[in-house]
């Protein structure tokens, strides 16, 4: 029992320095590090491309799932930066991986980095890649339960957005319960509602991160 710690212990603290090096170079240059973490078909990509239309900032975009590249195809069409990276069955990005994804970035010309993580709501929380914040992207047909199913994320989150909202109308969803059980883990989050397509709630997000950009930099 003892050797597998010391194995595992070993491993983690390898990935741990990969992600500290990724800090202090994102530090070095001003570029903020967002990873952002949801359910596969929250609507993360599409929140991205969203974010694209609206944001003056410029920004690239790491993708992480476990195949096919159609993310990263979908963003760069739209003249964003993007690096795929496919985990091959892993649930979640490790900072070993972004890291060298990291590198390939045009870095002099970035103002944000997001990392948009493979589609888990449990590993993807747990693991340091390198980033300033985790926003956790959570939408109206998953339920209104997933804050207190998943705490580990919500409570860590620095902003939550509820995307699909245009959906509300036809499923099932009880925002008191949501937003209620947000609060309970994490008082100080903000909680944005998204409805992507139609553009609803993108400019409250572009402005967080514009916010959020000038704080590290004021550092």
């Amino acid at each position: 029992m003892a050797k597998v710690y010391k194995i595992r212990q070993s491993v983690m603290a390898a990935d741990e320095e990969f992600a500290r090096r990724m800090r202090d170079e994102s530090h070095h240059r001003g570029i903020l590090v967002i990873n952002i973490i949801g359910s596969p078909g929250a609507g993360k990509t599409t929140l991205l491309e969203a974010t694209k239309k609206a944001a003056s900032f410029r920004f690239a975009v790491i993708e992480g799932d476990i195949a096919t590249s159609r993310d990263a195809e979908r963003l760069s069409k739209l003249g964003v930066p993007a690096i795929q990276i496919n985990t091959h069955g892993g649930c979640h990005l490790e900072a070993n991986l972004v890291s060298k994804a990291f590198k390939e970035l045009p870095l002099e010309d970035l103002d944000v980095i997001f990392i948009e993580n493979v589609g888990n709501l449990v590993c993807p929380a747990e693991f340091d890649i390198g980033e300033d914040m985790k926003v956790a992207v959570s939408s109206v047909p998953e339920g209104a339960d997933k804050p207190l199913k998943y705490p580990h994320l919500f409570s860590e989150a620095k902003a939550v957005l509820l995307t699909k909202m245009d959906l509300a109308p036809y499923v099932p969803f009880d925002m008191d319960l949501y937003k209620n059980d947000l609060q309970h883990l994490n008082p100080r989050v903000e909680c944005i509602e998204i409805e992507a397509l139609n553009g609803k709630g993108i400019d409250r997000w572009v402005s967080l991160v514009e916010t959020w950009l000038k704080e590290k930099r004021s550092v």
